[in-house]
């Protein structure tokens, strides 16, 4: 079925500027190109054919209806948005043969051959993705797997997240002004959003979400935010087992050159709940992450809520970084953690390279927790200073703030468990 729209009649005589400001796009149901849903038949070539038609005749919705439909790997295209209805679930087949591998960005470099994630949207600027339905990855089976063959390989260190296939729920790649909304993503595979090199992101209202007898999904972060610039992310609910939102880069000893890496800037992320997971973390591929701001956000679960990873073998530079009008409430979990994290760390025998912390500040945060944290870098390796902790009032079962060779650390009116709080020594 050709689909011809007004916008589209008018861009095929090059007419742009008659274009109206809020034109509007034709929604197809991919019940029209023969989805089925009864959570079995795969649906990939139907669903491919709605957004291959809507492409090639102007743009428009693929509309995913309410019902459970089962796809391997789509790709979108410029011009065509994905919506997803109330009780409509989009399921990842657990038959990597639905996702042919191909180069693709994954933890912080190319692979020349990896699994595509279910929904790959490239150089795709205006991309929606709406609505109040539910990217499932169908994980169990796939993380089950995992595990199996990682306690049996002779070398565990050596069984790396890459070791066998397994799907990304979205991949949102090379594209400006993105939205996502509403939408839950449950279960994935590996990583549940990914998006890298985007500019003006905008994540609201929608949940990332691990079952809770699941004890650890492998690599389920809920919001991976790679070398992209102008994120927000709004009145999100995190509940996974990995990075709730990570931001990330290159990595190695030569990752600032690395032209495909540019800097990780200007993020906000508000009103959002942390139940599950590893909280807010810059890393672990990282370099340039700077200009951050988390706001109004609440932490129920046991986690380290503000994690830097300082890597070994990465020069990385982490400042102007600000946590403010937090609200926590558990017994468990670390507020802050700026440490060592060496995990498959290599320097080509190349010297330890400098990293820069610094203009990090923790503000207007209350409730209770576990512990203050750690603020220690690599030894000989690692600049901190203007660290700030202000208007502080939390109750904490450990009240240690362990830190190491840190300059300019401010603190004003902290208050823990009832009495101010001294300044820590190095130790």
């Amino acid at each position: 079925m050709k689909i011809f729209s007004f916008p589209s009649l008018l861009l095929s005589f090059g007419l742009t500027a008659f274009l109206p400001v809020s034109a509007s796009e034709p929604a197809v149901s991919i019940l029209e190109h023969g989805a089925i849903a009864d959570g079995t038949t795969l649906n990939t070539k139907a669903i491919q054919s709605v957004i291959d038609t809507l492409a090639s005749s102007g743009g428009g919705t693929v509309v995913i209806p309410t019902g459970v439909f089962v796809s391997g790997a789509l790709f979108l295209k410029p011009g065509v948005n994905l919506r997803l209805e109330k009780d409509a679930v989009l399921r990842c087949s657990t038959d990597m043969a639905n996702f042919p591998p191909l180069r693709t960005r994954i933890e912080g470099h190319f692979e020349e051959k990896f699994t595509p994630a279910l929904i790959n949207a490239d150089h795709c600027d205006g991309f929606r993705l709406t609505g109040e339905g539910t990217l499932d990855g169908n994980g169990r089976p796939i993380w089950d797997e995992f595990w199996t063959k990682r306690n049996a390989a002779p070398d565990k260190q050596n069984f790396r997240n890459l070791s066998i296939p397994r799907a990304r729920l979205a991949l949102i790649e090379n594209s400006k002004d993105v939205v996502i909304d509403g939408v839950t993503f449950k279960d994935s595979q590996f990583w549940n959003l990914h998006l890298y090199r985007n500019r003006n992101v905008s994540v609201k209202n929608a949940r990332f979400l691990v079952p809770d007898d699941y004890k650890q999904a492998p690599s389920a972060d809920g919001i991976d935010v790679d070398s992209c610039q102008d994120v927000t992310i709004q009145s999100c609910t995190f509940s996974v087992t990995d990075d709730c939102i990570a931001l990330k880069g290159s990595k190695g000893p030569l990752a600032l050159d690395d032209k495909d890496s540019p800097p990780v800037e200007h993020v906000r992320i508000s009103e959002c709940v942390f139940k599950r997971g590893n909280g807010i973390t810059l890393g672990s591929e990282a370099t340039i992450v700077r200009d951050v701001m988390v706001e109004n956000c609440r932490v129920t679960g046991a986690m380290p809520a503000f994690n830097f990873k300082l890597r070994t073998d990465t020069p990385q530079h982490y400042e102007d970084i600000h946590f403010r009008g937090i609200t926590f409430d558990s017994s468990g979990g670390s507020i802050i953690v700026i440490k060592r994290w060496s995990q498959y760390t290599d320097l080509k025998d190349l010297p330890p390279p400098q990293s820069i912390v610094r203009n990090i500040t923790v503000s207007d945060i209350h409730g209770r927790y576990g512990s203050f944290g750690v603020i220690q870098g690599n030894p000989g390796q690692t600049d901190i200073s203007a660290i700030t902790l202000e208007n502080i009032d939390i109750k904490l079962k450990d009240s240690r703030l362990n830190t190491r060779d840190v300059q300019d650390l401010k603190i004003t009116n902290v208050i823990v468990n009832g009495s101010p709080f001294a300044p820590p020594n190095d130790n």
